[in-house]
């Protein structure tokens, strides 16, 4: 599909160390803010007790200045818990391949059997992260890590909360375009493979988290939890045991059924060798017993909804350790961890379902409530209770240095983390929003495909050639303008029309200076040289409006001359077809000296990377430019 792939390599080692470098560098930013951070919370505590005296004023600063019940046991798990999934997934999305190949290797598998209209939308996100692969794949790695960050150490009050929220919002993000709405209108759902998608749950726990604290003091919650929980699992129940969709057969015709497809897939990805044997070993068992295999995981769903669905706290209690030991099973022989192979983003879906049954357990068993330290007493804002007034007033007290500085003083080193992960956060979210405005692909494309460009400084060729209007044009007239020089092939169907469309995609990024460059190409074929081949290109390629594009060619003598003295190679293919030549853009001056010589080999000619040199060259045309 279109935007999926940058046309790069996952492996390539330009986009590789590019996006290491980038993690480094933000990761140093992310490390030196933490620690400025603290470096002002601690003088800011220090000069607050300065004045004070005595032991009965020490202590009231360490205790706040009020306090609050204890978090929930289910909530604080539910926190701790996604927070440490987050944290895991951001650690993934720092693998090598993902900034090229994440398109490619994750997105377009999941999106190819969904309908069209899912397909179009994951399209539009993965041709973002395409065009930017660097700081799409930063940023994913920087939010999902100070999203879980914030989660952990936020654990009360509306900044916890926030979190939450925070949470929801990335996961509906993630769920949308890196896992195609978890695959639910695609064929072949499953609860196995891990529908209805394993971020779907990190927003349904980040609602949780969002919620007021006081709705997890009563069972209430933890009930309506796994009341849900249990038609989820019922429904899967259903869905896997639905007539007709493969789950039932080992084998089918010879061939392998849908469960034994699924772990056979698994087998084959790189890992280690214990692992692979055992879902090897698994998987011929399936093939053979594809029927029982079956039966086993519809009854046992359907024996999990049943018990969620009751609610009692004792039947609940066994649901919960056979869930738990069911769900591992199936995340190491059906999921094989959810990231093993190099391509992996998260850890797919059992752990997470594990840990909501089992914050749903908690919520309905509440531990005696004890009374802890509030992290955000009103001293916190610098304001006793009776200085806070309503409204605006209230906000600008707050926000004056005194306050803000008490604020600070006062803050546990729990929420100085916090405030230092939403920063992180914030470093991660700048770059992608800034790159999503950018509707130009990354020059670093190009750099990967045809490296950096040859450095020179000799003047260029005189020459006396046609237009494809039939005008003469020689290289003196072209003095006072910067020139971008190629070869191209007018019967070419590969390269060439490629290079023409960049060349004009370079001449709209140029904006108003696009009048002081030329756009020019040289015929690079012995046989298909006159003017009527060079109109047909222009035609097709839709280049006539172009108003200062040039085609130009002339006698075989004439080209020939020109080829060797701009180091061209050209060939005539057998059969009277198009020519080889060298893929190349020479940057010429205004005072007519060549300043580059850029490999414009396209590549894969995708949309992104056609984007990436055009963005190449009008970077070297401007600084032509400057320098005339």
């Amino acid at each position: 599909m279109p935007g999926m792939n940058s046309g790069l390599s996952p492996d390539d080692p330009t986009v590789v160390a590019a996006f290491r470098s980038a993690l480094l560098h933000q990761g140093a930013i992310a490390l030196i803010l933490l620690v400025f951070l603290m470096m002002i919370w601690a003088t800011a505590r220090t000069w607050r007790a300065a004045p004070s005296a005595g032991p009965t004023a020490d202590k009231a600063r360490s205790d706040g200045a009020g306090a609050r019940a204890g978090e929930s046991r289910g909530r604080r798990l539910l926190r701790i818990g996604f927070g440490t999934i987050w944290i895991l997934d951001g650690i993934l999305q720092a693998q090598p391949k993902m900034a090229a190949g994440l398109p490619a290797l994750v997105i377009q598998p999941t999106a190819a059997s969904s309908p069209e209209w899912v397909q179009h939308l994951v399209n539009w996100g993965a041709t973002v992260w395409s065009y930017h692969p660097i700081q799409a794949g930063a940023a994913s790695v920087w939010i999902q890590i100070g999203i879980g960050a914030w989660l952990i150490t936020a654990a009360h009050g509306p900044w916890s909360r926030l979190a939450g929220l925070v949470s929801v919002a990335w996961g509906l993000i993630v769920w949308v375009f890196g896992e195609s709405f978890g695959g639910i209108l695609a064929p072949g759902l499953s609860w196995l493979g891990g529908a209805p998608g394993a971020v779907l749950l990190y927003v349904v726990a980040g609602a949780l988290i969002a919620l007021p604290e006081s709705s997890w003091r009563s069972r209430r919650l933890g009930r309506l939890l796994l009341g849900g929980l249990g038609l989820y699992f019922v429904g899967m129940a259903v869905l896997q045991a639905w007539p007709g969709r493969g789950t039932w057969q080992g084998t089918a015709h010879g061939q392998p059924g849908n469960l034994t497809a699924m772990v056979q897939s698994m087998s084959s990805i790189s890992q280690p060798h214990l692992l692979s044997a055992l879902l090897a070993r698994f998987g011929s068992f399936v093939a053979g017993h594809g029927f029982a295999v079956n039966l086993v995981v519809v009854i046992v769903l359907a024996a999990l909804g049943a018990a969620f669905l009751t609610g009692r706290p004792r039947l609940v209690r066994y649901a919960m350790w056979i869930g738990a030991a069911f769900c591992l099973a199936v995340w190491v022989l059906f999921q094989d961890l959810g990231f093993l192979g190099g391509v992996g983003t998260d850890p797919n879906s059992m752990i997470p379902i594990i840990v909501l049954f089992v914050a749903g357990y908690l919520a309905i068993k509440p531990a005696p409530q004890q009374v802890v330290v509030s992290e955000q007493a009103p001293a916190e804002a610098g304001l006793a209770p009776a200085e806070a007034g309503p409204g605006p007033t209230r906000w600008r007290q707050r926000l004056r240095p005194r306050a803000l500085g008490g604020a600070l003083a006062t803050a546990s080193a729990r929420s100085v983390v916090a405030f230092a992960a939403v920063a992180v956060i914030v470093l991660g979210a700048a770059p992608m929003a800034s790159a999503t405005a950018d509707h130009s692909a990354d020059p670093l494309l190009a750099l990967a495909i045809s490296g950096d460009s040859e450095t020179l400084n000799q003047p260029a060729a005189a020459f006396r050639l046609t237009d494809q209007n039939g005008q003469t044009v020689t290289q003196a007239s072209l003095r006072g303008k910067v020139v971008l020089l190629t070869f191209l092939d007018p019967v070419c169907t590969t390269d060439c029309p490629i290079i023409a469309q960049e060349l004009e995609q370079t001449g709209t990024l140029l904006g108003a200076r696009d009048s002081d460059v030329e756009l020019v190409a040289i015929v690079a074929n012995p046989t298909y040289r006159s003017t009527a081949f060079t109109q047909a290109f222009d035609r097709q390629e839709g280049l006539t409006g172009v108003r200062n594009w040039l085609f130009l060619t002339g006698s075989l003598p004439q080209l020939a001359a020109l080829w060797r003295q701009y180091g061209v190679t050209v060939e005539d293919l057998p059969a009277g077809a198009m020519s080889a030549h060298d893929d190349l853009v020479l940057v010429i001056n205004r005072s007519g000296v060549v300043l580059q010589d850029v490999n414009a080999d396209p590549g894969p000619g995708t949309t992104s990377t056609q984007s990436s040199y055009s963005v190449l060259l009008s970077q070297y045309a401007r600084q032509a430019l400057a320098g005339s």
